[in-house]
């Protein structure tokens, strides 16, 4: 059983009374009267990263990884409550000053303040990221319209080739390696588009699980379909350089997850806008495909061949 299907057997009627949760099926919390909305994350060593050997990149990866769910929603994150669990091995006074260090930091870049959190002993290192803005509207998930594009902002794949070679599955040069790595710990937000993307998006989320699974999330409870061609997803420069010299298929790192790029879906109508906005403010936003009629009949191609979806699952917690 994955965590989806545990949300939604055990816990999502009990939020019944509570329509700010969305019934359990969005990347945060909305109170419409107050203005108030709140994402809440997870990450744990040996899931969310391989180790804890460098504590100022773990650290920056969660926070950012955070606030990405409000950017997602058009929301601008002001306050986050930290908490985490480790013991004397991992938070040394050493690594609490790298740590307090890369907060500090990550503050300044995204003008976020610390507000509380918590810290207890324990085996493994785990760290929870509560995070608050205020908005009048958000932009939820399950509100695509038939014919919308579908578009992602950044490029594609680098993280996973990052978390591929922290493993040593991969063995590359230097300079490919140091690039690919920071991707994987530093992800670049695409944090100045909250103040834009009511503009034109219907629906969105951030991509962590990985671009189809997440495109399904995106209209899960609706009567559509998604049909994305691969050829058109973005990726940089060195990955397009990794696949040519190392003779990796493209398909195989655009699925993976981490990206934390933003997907949404918009109008025909509205692509001259986008264009323009995203040239404004230098950010990359591409179109890679479109919302057809009807529930789970979604495509992945690749010019004129469909490939087989089973073979791009993205990441899930499996329990049992």
């Amino acid at each position: 059983m994955d965590e989806f299907t545990i949300i939604k057997k055990y816990f999502q009627k009990i939020t019944i009374n509570n329509p700010g949760a969305k019934k359990l099926n969005d990347d945060v919390f909305f109170d419409k009267k107050n203005n108030l909305v709140v994402s809440i994350d997870t990450y744990n060593e040996g899931v969310h990263f391989p180790n804890f050997k460098y504590p100022n990149l773990v650290i920056r990866k969660v926070l950012r990884s955070s606030i990405s769910d409000l950017i997602s929603k058009g929301v601008k994150p002001e306050y986050y409550f930290f908490s985490g669990s480790g013991n004397k091995k991992n938070f040394t006074k050493k690594n609490l000053i790298m740590i307090s260090k890369s907060l500090k930091q990550e503050q300044k870049k995204y003008k976020l303040k610390l507000s509380g959190g918590d810290t207890t002993n324990s085996n493994k290192v785990s760290f929870s990221v509560s995070t608050i803005g205020f908005s009048k509207n958000i932009i939820e998930r399950n509100k695509a319209r038939l014919g919308d594009d579908i578009y992602v902002t950044g490029n594609i794949g680098d993280s996973y080739v990052g978390l591929k070679i922290i493993k040593n599955n991969i063995k590359i040069n230097t300079k490919l390696k140091k690039y690919f790595i920071n991707k994987f710990y530093c992800p670049n937000l695409p944090f100045k588009i909250y103040k834009q993307i009511h503009k034109f998006a219907n629906t969105s989320m951030d991509i962590s699980d990985g671009l189809i699974s997440d495109m399904k999330k995106l209209i899960n409870n609706q009567n559509l379909s998604f049909e994305i061609e691969i050829s058109q997803i973005p990726i940089s420069n060195e990955l397009k350089f990794f696949l040519k010299k190392y003779n990796k298929k493209k398909n195989q790192y655009l699925f993976n997850g981490d990206d934390y790029q933003i997907l949404f879906t918009a109008s025909e109508n509205k692509r001259s806008l986008i264009k323009t906005i995203a040239a404004k403010m230098n950010q990359k936003i591409t179109q890679i495909g479109k919302i057809n009629q009807g529930y789970k009949k979604n495509l992945i191609k690749l010019g004129n061949k469909s490939l087989n979806l089973t073979n791009f699952k993205g990441y899930s917690h499996k329990f049992w």
